[in-house]
């Protein structure tokens, strides 16, 4: 692969290796920041254990919302 030469001989393509090496930094960035976001998410689902709240445990008839299935 040959680089390109500018007017004085010289290698003319570190400003777009420049952007290149960036645009990959900056790819690479956001993909690491998905990937942690998304681990601290399992991880917080896993060890996280909500406490149970108290619900009615039978229909009464009444317009209050209860639990389909208690685990409590």
């Amino acid at each position: 692969m040959s680089a390109a030469l500018d007017q004085t001989g010289k290698d003319a393509s570190p400003p777009r290796r420049r952007r290149r090496l960036l645009g990959w930094a900056i790819g690479l960035g956001l993909v690491a920041i998905l990937l942690l976001a998304n681990a601290h998410l399992v991880y917080v689902a896993f060890t996280s254990q909500p406490d149970c709240i108290s619900h009615l445990k039978s229909p009464d008839g009444s317009e209050h919302f209860r639990a389909a299935k208690s685990s409590c």
